[in-house]
């Protein structure tokens, strides 16, 4: 015989996937055709063993999940029961009459040795197996598997909302969400599937009870009617037989049912499978054992009793819990020696790593007790979801990815009370009312609203409080109403975006760099380091970013770079032509597709004096006078309010020289105002002249 055939034959089956069709061929064949003795005896015990390992497997599980295809088990192996009880009942019915091994050894045994050959006995014992399985363990089982299955599936959007959060938060990576996404519906399948087994099994029960009966009639009257025995005669014979066909069937279900009890009580995931959780947890506290064994001790002491069992099992329990405590004892002395031990004979401590050095959260949202309502989703808190989409939206805008915000709760802070922090440090902090709104006042409103005066914390706009119930009249009169989450998230994002260039770093130029070499690599390589280190690509970015100018078109801002980083590596140098390059963009960014870009403008004398003292300043350190800055700032910012009264974007047009100076000068002191140079004015653009700021106001 050649085995390699045989086990490439296994192999090919295998890979065909065809062992579950066999499997359920097999079953039906049992069903349909009848079995010779032996083979049925090979079954029942194969039966018998398989129900043990399932319990035995159930027992060393340490969570049920390590067990997901428990249910499925279950179901074959309730069909391969019943399958056996209906091809035992052919083979007793039909050779029943030829003698008590007629239907197998097997039967034979349970019917003659396990219950003595007294069929009275056999229907006794059954009843009682029945009881216990159908009405205790099965019973008991379903219960807690339909209650489990409920408390699942009600849990899951928790979880799954925790799971969100946790991503949102940097705590945990895709990867990690998605692999306990993952564990959480397979969890709820699990006890789903596990309800429903529960009901095979109670069904199973059920059909055992009634095969018996439909066996015994069936038997007495096969046995009085075609085989001519009396009563007495086919009782002795049919019902022994039934009742031990019954007996090895009622075994491995009773098994299968306290496996499946098993696996629905298991309670935690301690990394204990059930022996061990149940030795460490009733068998640890000494003081109960000797209760115990003191109690059982003075009932053995009663005259009448079975004195030798009690004050045995009372020595046993007595011991064992001396030995416990004895443990216990020693290992708390070897934890207070090891306490005493001088200090030369100790080993030397651990020494400090870089690991001990926790690094600061890039992005940090603390928020007082009473905000925390804000943060979680069980609460119906969606400010974890509009964080989300303030980051992708700022990540779309600015061309690169804003790094999650870390969010935990602050009792130092005032309940009502939110700080943002970047890098370790508070750049922002305000106050809000969770139960309330703010209404804030865009410029122009048509009423009075009742509330509790305040200000937008992201624009510093006059904004009240006011109730949930006077959105819709406050939207009437001109207010924009928005709740706490969008007040937070809206404060956020404008921090981020003020912000971004202190978010942009080396690893983010790399990333960017490592994306544009796919499909300009040749590009990238010409450029860093070739061309321009690394450094300098990042300072140039960064310019941009604090001048609001996205990155997104990283391929214009390359070969710029490559261009001029040949005749010049100062960064201050570089953004002005990147800008320039950039220029369709930062003019689409301020005023959209219009032909038309209104701007104010220097006085020729002052742009002169401008340059002439930024040449000295570079050379003698000496700046601009004071006085001339002062009244270019007021004059600057009455422009930029008229401009804004019209409904227009102020923009500042100057030479490309002193450019990148005013653009510092106001970029604090004189909000919105964008600072361009002539060069970056697109050829199909006009532009407008709406203000000219002289020397003087």
């Amino acid at each position: 015989m050649d085995f390699n055939k045989i086990a490439s034959g296994f192999r090919l089956l295998g890979k065909a996937e065809l062992g579950a069709p066999l499997v359920i061929v097999m079953i039906l064949a049992m069903i349909m055709l009848p079995l010779p003795a032996f083979l049925l005896d090979l079954l029942f015990t194969f039966n018998i063993a398989f129900s043990l390992i399932i319990l035995l497997v159930v027992v060393y599980t340490l969570k049920p999940l390590e067990f997901a295809s428990f249910p499925t088990v279950i179901l074959l192996a309730t069909l391969l029961r019943l399958a056996l009880n209906v091809a035992s009942t052919r083979i007793v019915l039909l050779e029943g009459h030829n003698g008590g091994d007629a239907a197998g050894k097997v039967i034979e045994a349970f019917g003659a040795f396990v219950i003595g050959g007294n069929f009275a006995v056999g229907l006794v014992v059954f009843s009682i197996l029945v009881i216990i399985n159908f009405i205790v363990v099965t019973k008991g089982a379903g219960r807690v598997a339909e209650v489990g299955a409920r408390f699942t599936l009600d849990a899951m959007p928790g979880k799954q909302m925790a799971i969100d959060a946790d991503l949102n938060a940097g705590l945990i990576s895709q990867d990690e969400a998605r692999a306990r996404r993952a564990e959480v519906a397979t969890e709820a399948d699990f006890y789903g599937s596990m309800d429903g087994a529960s009901k095979f099994v109670r069904g199973d029960a059920v059909a055992g009870i009634i095969i018996l009966f439909v066996n015994m009639i069936g038997g007495l009257a096969i046995g009085m009617g075609q085989h001519g025995l009396s009563f007495a005669e086919a009782g002795q014979i049919y019902v022994l037989l039934t009742i031990g066909d019954g007996l090895v069937a009622q075994i491995p279900s009773l098994l299968l049912s306290s496996a499946s009890a098993l696996v629905v009580t298991k309670v935690g995931s301690s990394g204990q499978n059930i022996g061990q959780q149940v030795s460490t947890q009733l068998f640890e506290n000494p003081k109960a054992l000797f209760i115990t064994a003191g109690m059982i001790g003075a009932l053995g002491l009663i005259p009448g009793m079975p004195n030798l069992v009690f004050i045995l099992l009372a020595s046993g329990l007595a011991g064992a819990g001396y030995l416990i405590d004895k443990r216990h004892k020693d290992a708390d002395r070897v934890d207070i020696g090891t306490s005493l031990v001088p200090i030369q004979e100790t080993a030397k401590p651990i020494e400090l790593g870089w690991d001990d050095v926790m690094p600061v959260d890039v992005v940090g949202l603390e928020v007082g007790y009473r905000l925390i309502s804000l943060v979680d989703q069980n609460q119906g808190g969606q400010l974890m979801v509009r964080i989300k989409g303030v980051r992708k939206k700022l990540s779309q805008e600015l061309g690169f990815l804003i790094p999650s915000v870390h969010i935990r709760d602050n009792l130092d802070l005032n309940p009502t009370t939110y700080r943002i922090s970047l890098m370790g440090v508070a750049v922002g902090e305000a106050d809000i009312m969770p139960e309330m709104e703010m209404a804030i006042n865009p410029g122009r409103v048509f009423g009075s609203l009742q509330g509790k005066a305040c200000r937008d914390p992201a624009f510093g706009l006059e904004a009240l409080w006011i109730e949930p119930s006077q959105r819709e009249y406050a939207q009437t009169l001109g207010y924009t109403v928005v709740d706490p989450g969008t007040v937070v998230a809206t404060h956020l994002s404008h921090l981020l975006q003020s912000h971004a260039h202190e978010l942009f770093g080396y690893e983010e130029t790399q990333k960017l760099l490592e994306n544009l070499s796919k499909s300009a690599p040749k590009l990238v390589d010409d450029l860093v380091p070739k061309t321009l280190p690394l450094g300098v690509v990042v300072k140039v970015l960064q310019n941009l970013l604090q001048e609001r100018v996205p990155i997104r078109d990283m391929r214009t801002i390359a070969e710029t770079l490559a261009e001029f980083g040949v005749k010049s590596q100062d960064p201050d140098i570089l953004t002005s032509a990147v800008r320039a390059s950039l220029g369709r963009l930062i003019i689409h960014e301020i005023s959209g597709i219009q032909d038309e870009v209104p701007v104010i403008t220097l006085d020729h004398e002052l742009e002169q004096l401008l340059h002439k003292s930024l040449q000295t300043a570079s050379e003698t350190g000496v700046g601009i006078e004071p006085g001339l800055a002062e009244q270019m700032h007021q004059s600057l910012q009455a422009s930029v309010q008229k401009m804004e009264m019209e409904g227009q974007t102020p923009v500042l047009l100057v030479s490309s020289y002193i450019r990148p100076w005013l653009a510092r000068f106001v970029r604090h002191s004189i909000q919105g105002l964008h600072v361009l140079a002539y060069t970056e004015i697109p050829a199909d653009r006009q532009i407008k002249v709406v203000s000219t700021v002289g020397r003087r106001v």
